[in-house]
């Protein structure tokens, strides 16, 4: 295992470690982003974790290191049931340049992601499918209905936060 993916080890799931410090190392030597990615298919679930934060804080300011692992992070998203990468991917899509057919199926991973057991995860998700939206009039019109019935049902978290995506989406819509 190469030393930046042992940083990311030890501890529980309630700390992200050396997350940040990472994070800031990969920023600082874009290189070592691919030694980052390959530890989203760790064994070990915390390295899981915490490669996902890094990639997701990195990808923030730097999306475009996300190009090249496009394919790789869709199949990651789509078969992990870890909690927490799926959160801090659901955040990552998004900043993908994706084909027709790659969004349709990145939508449809995440309309899967809304019924998951973790409200952050589906918080994510409905962040991610109104950015999906955006720009697209068609899948405005489809998210659009799913924030509205996520406003009555969700967590405070996630009402509060569609309020905020659908005032987003609404003045989109007024724009165009």
């Amino acid at each position: 295992m190469h030393p930046i993916l042992r940083e990311l080890s030890g501890g529980d799931r309630r700390s992200i470690g050396r997350a940040n410090e990472i994070a800031a190392a990969v920023l600082a030597t874009p290189a070592k982003f691919h030694l980052v990615f390959e530890g989203l298919t760790n064994d070990d679930p915390i390295i899981r974790m915490r490669a996902a934060d890094v990639l997701e804080k990195v990808t923030k300011s730097r999306p475009e290191f996300l190009k090249p692992y496009k394919r790789k992070l869709l199949a990651i998203a789509s078969e992990t049931n870890q909690i927490e990468v799926r959160w801090h991917a659901a955040l990552m899509i998004p900043r993908l340049a994706l084909s027709a057919a790659q969004r349709a199926a990145a939508v449809d991973m995440l309309l899967d992601y809304l019924q998951d057991r973790s409200s952050i995860v589906r918080t994510c998700a409905m962040d991610a499918l109104a950015q999906l939206a955006h720009g697209n009039p068609h899948l405005r019109a489809r998210v659009s209905p799913l924030l509205h019935e996520l406003l009555e049902i969700g967590t405070p978290a996630m009402r509060a936060r569609g309020r905020k995506l659908l005032q987003g989406l609404n003045r989109q819509r007024s724009k165009a």
